[in-house]
């Protein structure tokens, strides 16, 4: 699973609808339903000296994906020994929209590492 960051130095950030482990890790996903948990992955190849990450998900305001936003959900981590090069939690969102995750340091809080969108809508 971690073997995937080696081959980039930038940082990623993979959605599944399962707990992420080796077998599943490239079943990433995109759309989810509400109420429903979010697994994610961080990807991280190059090491943060803190071992501080700030999270972000921000909801675009309408359904075009475009205008204003809202910030949903935020989450600090401090990086564990174990967790140098990745990151892996869960989240739920219970209202339909479309949604940005985005990954800061704690070693620089204006640049982002990784951004990813996805959907939350009912079947």
């Amino acid at each position: 699973m971690l073997s995937t960051s080696a081959c980039s130095d930038r940082a990623g950030i993979l959605f599944n609808q399962n707990p992420i482990t080796e077998k599943n890790v490239l079943d990433n996903s995109s759309v989810f339903y509400p109420g429903r948990r979010i697994y994610y992955l961080i990807l991280l190849p190059k090491k943060v000296h803190s071992r501080y990450l700030y999270i972000q998900v921000v909801k675009k305001d309408n359904d075009y994906g475009r205008l204003g936003y809202t910030l949903y959900w935020t989450k600090n981590i401090r990086l564990k020994d174990e967790e140098v090069n990745y990151f892996t939690d869960y989240f739920v969102i219970g209202e339909e929209g479309y949604y940005i995750m985005q990954v800061y340091s704690k070693d620089k809080p204006t640049k982002k590492l990784a951004v990813s969108e996805f959907y939350v809508q009912n079947p």
